[in-house]
C-alpha cells in the first residue's frame, strides 16, 4: 500500500474496498471512516504500517473539524 498522506488517500484506501462513506457530516464522516479502516485491519486486509497511517490522518482531521466547528458556533 502507498503512503498516505491526506484524508482523500484514505477515502481512496476505503474505495478499494467498495467502501464509500457519506454521512451528511464531515465529523461523522470522519468517525465513520475510523471504523471502516478498524474493521479492515481487524479482518487483517491492511497492514499495520496503513492501519496507522489512516488512523492518525483521520485523528488529525477529526481535531481540525472539531476546531472549524468550535470557531464557527456550529453545532453538530
Amino acid at each position: 500500500m502507498n503512503d498516505l498522506k491526506s484524508l482523500y488517500d484514505v477515502q481512496q484506501l476505503l474505495k478499494q474496498f467498495g467502501i464509500i462513506v457519506y454521512m451528511g457530516s464531515r465529523l461523522y464522516d470522519i468517525e465513520m471512516m475510523s471504523s471502516e479502516v478498524r474493521d479492515l485491519y481487524k479482518a487483517r486486509l491492511i497492514d499495520e504500517k496503513t492501519f496507522q497511517q489512516a488512523l492518525l490522518i483521520l485523528k488529525r482531521e477529526h481535531q481540525l473539524e472539531e476546531s472549524r466547528q468550535h470557531l464557527g458556533g456550529i453545532d453538530e
